[in-house]
C-alpha cells in the first residue's frame, strides 16, 4: 500500500522507536507508537527550532513530560537534523550515549530538559512559561518582539496523577500562561492495566476548573490535531491542554492498546508482524529516504526562522541599546562589573542578626544591578526575606519580578529549573528548610542538569523554637548534602550571608541551597576573626591556638557562636583549640588536597563537630576517632534557648565532650 508522506513518516517514526527498543532489549515503545502522529504534526508544522544552532534563545520549547517514552524524542531530533546519529539511536540506553533510558538534558543534542520521573516535565514546562513572559514584558517593544516563543510538551496519564503538575498547572492557569501547549496522550493504559484502576476522574473539566483552555481530538486525526494546535497558540490568556485520545503500541496487532507495550520490547515476532501491519520495511532502523528529505527540511526552514529573527535582533539593538547591551549580558550569562560591590557589609556593632533577615537585604542591594535576578516564595516571603521591595508582583503588574508561588514548594522547585533553562534568568525560590523534602526531586533535577536555580531555605535548626519538631528540620541538611552538583551554604553570621548570596549568583555551573537562621546571631568582628570571605573555600580556620592544634572543633551556621565560646575555654584551659568553619562541605571538598590539609591537618585526629542537625555528613571530616554533637532524634517544642540548653548546643557541653575526647 502506497501511503503519503506524512503517514510515511510517522510510522518510521514508530518504528525507529520500537528498533531501538528492541535492539537494547529494554524501554518503552507503546508511547513513541501512540504518539507519534500527534507529535509528526507538532513538529513538522508547528515548532520553531533550528537543528543547527539548538542554543538560539527564540526556539520554541519542545518538553517530552512523559520522559519514558525517550525515544520518540530521540527519533524526532534524527529526523529533523539535530545532533542525534542513528548510531546513537542504535546505542539507546547504552553505556556514554546520547540516548539514555529518560531524556537528559543536553542542549547541545537539542534536549531541552531532564525528564523521567513523572509530573517533572509538566511543571518544568510552566516554569519555562514564566520565564518567557518575564523576559518578554522585559525587552518586547512595538513591531520588535524578540522574545516570542511556546513551550509545547507531550503530558502522559502518569503525569497528569502526579501532585506536582496539579501544583503546576494550578499556577499556570493562575498566570494566564497562554505560551504553554500541552498535549495530552490519553491512552487509558499504565504499567498496572487500564486507568480505570485509579484514574477516573474528568481530566478535561479539572484543567477547565484550573482556568485552562481545553480541546479534544483523536490520536489519528490529523487535521484534527493541526486545527487544535492552531486554536490553542490563538489562546493567547489561557495555557492549553489538548487530550488526544491515542493507542498505546498503535500498529501492534497483539500489544496495542495493552500494558504490554508499555514497558517491554515488543518481541522479534511481535515487531515483524507490527511492521506488515503499518506497510514498513522489515529492515531494522529504516528510514527512508523521502522521509529523511521530508523531515531534514527542518534544517533550512529553522535557519530562515533565527535569521529573521538576527535581523529583528539587529534592528532592536540599533533603536534600544541600554537594553541591547542588557540582553548581551544576559545571554551571555555575564554579570555586571563590580556588581559583588553592591552586597551589604554588616557592623558588629549595630547588634546581631538573624541570617534570614541578612540575605533580604543581599537580595535587595544587589536587584536594580541584576534585573535577571527573579523569584519568590511559596507563600512564607515574609519569613523568608524574599520580596523585592522595590519591585512588583509578578504575574499581575508587567516586569513584576516578586512571584507568589502559594504553597506549591514542588511545582516552585520544578519552575525555578524551567526559568533557570532559559539560560538568562537567575531564579530564586524561598520556603523553611523542612519543606525542603517536598521540593527534592526537583532540587535532584536541577542537580543532574546542573542548572542555576538558587533555594532560600529558612529556620534551619531547632533554633526555629516553639513550632516544635513538625517544623524543626533534622535531617534536611545531610540530604541535601548528599546530592551530587549542589552547594549547600550555611553561613554563620551577617557578613558569611552576603558571601554566600556571592557564591550562589556568580556561579551558574550548579544550583545552590542558602541555610539561614530564623534567630539573631551575632555579627563576628572580623578584625578579629579572618575574613567571611574564607567562606568561599568552603571550610576556613576561624580561630586558631599557638602552635599545632591538639583538637580541631569544627561547625556551622548559627552553632559556629557556641563553638568559638568552647575554643576560648580551651585554650584557657592550656588546650590547643583550632576552629574551622565548615559553611560549605562542597566547596570544600573542591579546594586542593594541600589546602585541605593545612585547614584539617591529618595528625590531629582529635575533632568534635557542632551542628542542629543530622549527625551523619560530619565523619567524613571528624574521622572515628572524633566526635558530633548534633541531633539524631527530633526537635521539641520550645523557646530556642531552651532547646540549644537541652539538646548540648552549649559552650560548656561542647567543652566538656572535648575534654572527654581528649582522654580517649
Amino acid at each position: 500500500m502506497k501511503m503519503n508522506i506524512d503517514e510515511l513518516s510517522i510510522n518510521t517514526t514508530r518504528m525507529l522507536s520500537a528498533d531501538a527498543v528492541q535492539a537494547a532489549n529494554s524501554g518503552h515503545p507503546g508511547m513513541p507508537m501512540g504518539d507519534a502522529a500527534m507529535a509528526y504534526v507538532l513538529w513538522s508544522k508547528f515548532l520553531k527550532h533550528n537543528p543547527k544552532n539548538p542554543y538560539w534563545h527564540n526556539r520554541d520549547r519542545f518538553v517530552l513530560s512523559a520522559g519514558h517514552g525517550s525515544m520518540l524524542l530521540y527519533s524526532l531530533l534524527h529526523l529533523t537534523g539535530h545532533n542525534i546519529s542513528l548510531d546513537d539511536i542504535k546505542n539507546f540506553r547504552q553505556w556514554e550515549s546520547k540516548t539514555p533510558g529518560h531524556p537528559e538534558y543536553c542542549l547541545a543534542c537539542g534536549i531541552e530538559t531532564t525528564t523521567g520521573p513523572l509530573g517533572q516535565g509538566f511543571a518544568t514546562g510552566v516554569g519555562m512559561a514564566m520565564a518567557e513572559k518575564y523576559l518578554s514584558e522585559m525587552f518586547n517593544k512595538s513591531g520588535l518582539p524578540v522574545v516570542d516563543y511556546n513551550i509545547y510538551g507531550i503530558v502522559s496519564d502518569g503525569d497528569l496523577m502526579e501532585g506536582v503538575s496539579s501544583e503546576a498547572a494550578s499556577l499556570a492557569g493562575h498566570l494566564k500562561l497562554g505560551k504553554i501547549v500541552y498535549l495530552y496522550s490519553d491512552n487509558k493504559i499504565t504499567i498496572e492495566g487500564s486507568t480505570d484502576l485509579s484514574f477516573t476522574e474528568d481530566v478535561g473539566k479539572r484543567f477547565k476548573a484550573y482556568e485552562w483552555h481545553v480541546q479534544n481530538v483523536a490520536g489519528d486525526d490529523l487535521k484534527g490535531i493541526e486545527k487544535a494546535l492552531k486554536d490553542a497558540k490563538a489562546e493567547k490568556s489561557k495555557p492549553s491542554l489538548i487530550m488526544v485520545r491515542t493507542h498505546i503500541g498503535f500498529g501492534s496487532p497483539n500489544k496495542q492498546d495493552t500494558a504490554d507495550a508499555h514497558g517491554s520490547p515488543l518481541g522479534e515476532d511481535e515487531l515483524k508482524l507490527t511492521k506488515e501491519t503499518l506497510c514498513c520495511s522489515l529492515k531494522k532502523f529504516c528510514i527512508p529516504r523521502e522521509v529523511l528529505g521530508h523531515m531534514r527540511k527542518a534544517v533550512q526552514k529553522g535557519r530562515d526562522e533565527e535569521n529573521k529573527w538576527k535581523a529583528l535582533l539587529t534592528s532592536y539593538s540599533k533603536k534600544y541599546p541600554e537594553l541591547s547591551k542588557r540582553w548581551k549580558i544576559m545571554s551571555d550569562r555575564t554579570l555586571p562589573d563590580a556588581w559583588e560591590s553592591k552586597l551589604p557589609v554588616f557592623n558588629p556593632a549595630d547588634g546581631s542578626v538573624a541570617t534570614r533577615s541578612a540575605s533580604g537585604k543581599a537580595l535587595n542591594a544587589v536587584a536594580d544591578i541584576l534585573p535577571n535576578l527573579i523569584g519568590g516564595s511559596a507563600d512564607l516571603a515574609p519569613s523568608n526575606n524574599t520580596m523585592l521591595k522595590k519591585y512588583t508582583e509578578y504575574g499581575v503588574v508587567k516586569g513584576g519580578r516578586n512571584i507568589h508561588f502559594g504553597v506549591r514548594e514542588h511545582a516552585m522547585a520544578a519552575a525555578l529549573n524551567g526559568m533557570a533553562l532559559s539560560r538568562m534568568l537567575i531564579p530564586y525560590g524561598g520556603t523553611f528548610l523542612v519543606f525542603s523534602d517536598y521540593m527534592k526531586p526537583s532540587i535532584r533535577l536541577a542537580s543532574l542538569m546542573e542548572v542555576h536555580a538558587i533555594y532560600v531555605f529558612t529556620h534551619d535548626s531547632i533554633g526555629l523554637g516553639e513550632d516544635g519538631p513538625t517544623h524543626q528540620p533534622i535531617e534536611q541538611i545531610s540530604s541535601l548534602r548528599a546530592m551530587p552538583h549542589i552547594n549547600v551554604i550555611r553561613p554563620s553570621d551577617a557578613n558569611e550571608t552576603s558571601v554566600a548570596w556571592k557564591i550562589a549568583l556568580s556561579d551558574n555551573s550548579r544550583p545552590h541551597a542558602i541555610i539561614l537562621s530564623r534567630q539573631n546571631l551575632p555579627v563576628l568582628d572580623r578584625k578579629k576573626y579572618p575574613s567571611a570571605e574564607g567562606l568561599e573555600k568552603g571550610g576556613y580556620i576561624l580561630m586558631d591556638s599557638k602552635g599545632s592544634p591538639d583538637i580541631i572543633l569544627m561547625s556551622s551556621g548559627a552553632e559556629i557562636h557556641q563553638t568559638l565560646g568552647a575554643a576560648v575555654v580551651l585554650n584557657e584551659n592550656g588546650i590547643k583549640t583550632r576552629v574551622v568553619n565548615m559553611g560549605c562541605f562542597e566547596l570544600f571538598e573542591r579546594q586542593t588536597t594541600a589546602y585541605k590539609n593545612r585547614v584539617l591537618p591529618p595528625n590531629v585526629e582529635k575533632r568534635v563537630a557542632v551542628e542542629a542537625g543530622a549527625s551523619s555528613t560530619w565523619y567524613k571530616y571528624v574521622g572515628l576517632k572524633g566526635d558530633v554533637i548534633g541531633m539524631d532524634r527530633f526537635g521539641a517544642s520550645a523557646p530556642a534557648k531552651v532547646l540549644f540548653e537541652k539538646f548540648g548546643f552549649t559552650a560548656e557541653n561542647i567543652v566538656s565532650r572535648a575534654k572527654k575526647l581528649l582522654k580517649g
